[in-house]
C-alpha cells in the first residue's frame, strides 16, 4: 500500500498552519505544536529539516517564531512529500535501472507509468494556498484568523 510515514504527515500539518496564517505572520512552535497535534520531539525536528530545506524562516527570541519562506501558493504536495519521502515510485520497475525482465515491452509497466504521472501531477497541483483555503472550511481543523 503506499503511504506517507508520520513524518511527512507533520510536515504538512506545519506547513498547512503557516500557511493558513496571513503572509509573514510569525507563530511559534509550540502554537503549531498544540493547533496541529504534533509531538514535541517530533515538531523540532521537522522545524530544522523544512528550515534547512527553505521552506520556513526561523527566528529566535521573545518575537521569533516560523513563517514560510515564500508564499504558500509555491509550495506544493509533491516538494513537501518528496523532500521527506524521496522520489516518488509507485513500482520498483519504474526506478531507473529498475529490474524487470520485460523492461518497456510490459503493459503493466506502462499502466504504472501513466499512473504514477497522474499522482505526481497531482501532488504538484495542490498548493498550501489552497489547503489552506479548503481548511477553513471544514469543521475537523480549528480555525485560524488569516488576517
Amino acid at each position: 500500500m503506499l503511504r506517507i510515514n508520520n513524518l511527512t504527515d507533520y510536515a504538512i500539518r506545519l506547513i498547512l498552519s503557516l500557511a493558513r496564517r496571513k503572509e509573514g505572520k510569525r507563530v511559534s512552535t509550540a502554537e503549531i505544536q498544540k493547533e496541529m497535534l504534533i509531538p514535541p520531539a517530533l515538531a523540532r525536528r521537522i522545524v530544522a529539516d523544512l528550515a534547512r530545506a527553505n521552506f520556513i524562516l526561523t527566528f529566535p527570541g521573545r518575537d521569533g517564531g516560523l513563517v514560510l519562506s515564500r508564499p504558500a501558493r509555491e509550495i506544493n504536495l509533491r516538494q513537501i512529500v518528496e523532500h521527506f519521502e524521496g522520489k516518488f515510485f509507485i513500482s520498483d520497475c519504474l526506478v531507473d535501472g529498475g529490474d524487470c525482465p520485460f523492461d518497456n515491452n510490459c503493459p503493466v509497466r506502462f499502466r504504472w507509468t501513466r499512473l504514477q504521472s497522474q499522482i505526481i501531477r497531482e501532488l504538484e497541483q495542490i498548493s498550501f494556498e489552497d489547503l489552506a483555503k479548503d481548511s477553513l472550511s471544514i469543521n475537523n481543523l480549528i480555525p485560524v484568523s488569516v488576517s
